[in-house]
């Protein structure tokens, strides 16, 4: 009798422990079902951001025309699967991009939401396979949370979808919410490990050389490279950060969010100092899902206070009024056997392939080939080595000579005189944070045909501009030394790569 006792009262501890801690992991991965819908009006917003942004040199980065034609993408890289690819025409291009920003529209508004999520990820891996030389960390992430986004139950709140809904819930806590939580720690603990590898992080002078790079500075960052000891305070600071960034998710409440607040004060702070794009934007919406029901509480209490809520009510009742309801079928028993495959497993695979990937990128374990390849196809493998393990201490600009046919010479990428000079702005030479990152990339050892690729298009570009042709042009890469400590930083010549150029055919004009 006494041992039966003694078996009760031990499963009962055990299945009072095992519910504390199912109970504590639940609170700790749930979200506010404003918080989703926020997230998804942001990542629909930031999509239509994106593609307006690319838009604008869309000839020279997405068609034959321009520095990649698919010719010498199928040539350079494996496994070119993109829907962007199947055309070299700028009217192709064109009509793809509308029909993203519709799909993306369609997120903004929550209409067909898990449909307009799905389209949106296909179309930007599409995009972003058609020139791998464009991307930056923005871009990961965006596409990293854009997958996970379709795993979620975006459409509940402030969204057309909502119209359909008969349950009645205020947040979620599934495989999916701990999986695009713990996609931000991921990339912060991933980072900070390479940050921590090198030295400039640890003794504080890493965002001092940051700053120091005329090529990536601009509004606010121009005025703070004297500030050393400023700019050093921020180094630890935000080394601290990322170190702590797991308290993101052991967090619940008024602590998560301030803790969320704080790094999203970071973000904003490199968004009015840095020129890196989109990439602060696209971190502060991956951190909205982690503001817990008080904020969203608080946020609709002023918004009503103010008469937004009405407003905001009103509005989406006329636009669901012109919107046509499109029933959702019902689902047989194999289809919703698939349903909790395509909700629960496949994220929860996912998730731990994005373990093992950021792992492997700091060395600490190896991803099995099959994970490879699922990875790979999905584009989720992930590195997150922004400005690691030291700091960018290059700055740089080009200068690209070329020979006219009547004997005179000019700079092919500026299209003026040649002029050697350091110019008044580094980061004026590049037209866009874009451009900047692929003549970046072109400048690096390993990518010596774009040199080629790009010095084509340099000619291809002025002949079609120009009544004389160029005969031959040369890269060269002005490259400075960043000493933000030191007087003198002195400028080396770097020639990439002698070109002739080729007879020009007539093609679109490059807009």
């Amino acid at each position: 009798m006494d041992r039966r006792t003694h078996l009760t009262h031990a499963r009962n501890l055990l299945v009072s422990g095992l519910d504390t801690l199912s109970d504590g992991l639940a609170r700790r991965v749930e979200v506010d079902l404003r918080a989703l819908a926020a997230f998804r009006i942001a990542l629909g917003t930031l999509l239509l951001a994106d593609l307006a942004r690319r838009a604008r040199h869309l000839t020279a980065f997405y068609t034959d025309a321009g520095v990649l034609p698919r010719s010498a993408l199928f040539s350079d890289y494996s496994d070119v699967y993109s829907l962007h690819a199947v055309s070299g025409e700028a009217w192709v291009q064109v009509l793809l991009f509308l029909v993203a920003g519709a799909f993306a529209l369609a997120m903004v508004v929550g209409y067909r939401t898990r449909v307009a999520t799905l389209v949106s990820w296909l179309l930007l891996v599409s995009l972003h396979v058609r020139n791998p030389m464009v991307l930056n960390g923005g871009d990961v992430l965006l596409r990293v949370l854009l997958f996970w986004a379709i795993f979620l139950p975006l459409g509940e709140r402030w969204a057309i979808d909502a119209r359909r809904l008969t349950r009645e819930r205020s947040t979620v806590a599934n495989v999916a919410t701990m999986a695009v939580l713990l996609q931000m720690v991921i990339m912060y603990v991933t980072n900070a490990v390479h940050k921590t590898s090198g030295e400039m992080w640890l003794n504080g002078e890493a965002v001092v050389y940051v700053f120091s790079l005329d090529k990536l500075t601009f509004l606010l960052g121009n005025h703070l490279e004297e500030y050393h000891a400023l700019l050093e305070l921020f180094t630890h600071l935000w080394i601290a950060l990322l170190v702590l960034s797991p308290l993101l998710v052991l967090l619940t409440g008024v602590r998560r969010a301030v803790l969320a607040s704080l790094f999203v004060g970071m973000h904003l702070g490199m968004l009015l100092t840095l020129r890196i794009d989109l990439f602060p934007l696209v971190v502060v919406a991956g951190l909205v899902p982690f503001y817990p029901p008080v904020v969203w509480d608080g946020l609709s209490a002023l918004a009503s206070r103010f008469g937004l809520t009405d407003a905001l009510r009103r509005r989406l009742e006329r636009l669901e009024a012109v919107v046509p309801d499109v029933s959702t079928p019902t689902l047989s028993s194999r289809l919703a056997r698939g349903r909790v495959l395509f909700s629960t497993i496949l994220p929860y695979v996912f998730l731990v392939l994005v373990v093992l990937s950021s792992a492997q990128s700091v060395g600490y374990t190896q991803v099995p080939d099959h994970g490879e390849t699922a990875l790979d196809a999905t584009k989720m493998e992930q590195h997150w080595q922004m400005f690691a393990p030291e700091p960018l201490q290059t700055d740089g600009w080009y200068v690209v000579p070329a020979r006219l046919e009547n004997g005179s010479e000019v700079d092919a990428y500026h299209g003026s005189q040649v002029d050697w000079d350091r110019p008044p702005s580094v980061e004026k030479t590049y037209p866009t944070s874009r451009w900047r990152k692929y003549l970046s990339n072109v400048w690096s050892g390993d990518n010596e045909n774009h040199r080629e690729y790009f010095s084509d298009y340099l000619c291809d570009r002025w002949n079609r501009q120009h009544e004389t042709n160029v005969e031959n042009l040369t890269l060269y890469y002005m490259r400075q030394p960043s000493e933000p400590y030191n007087e003198t930083e002195p400028v080396y010549d770097v020639e990439l790569h002698e070109h002739e150029c080729a007879d020009v055919e007539t093609a679109p004009d490059d807009r």
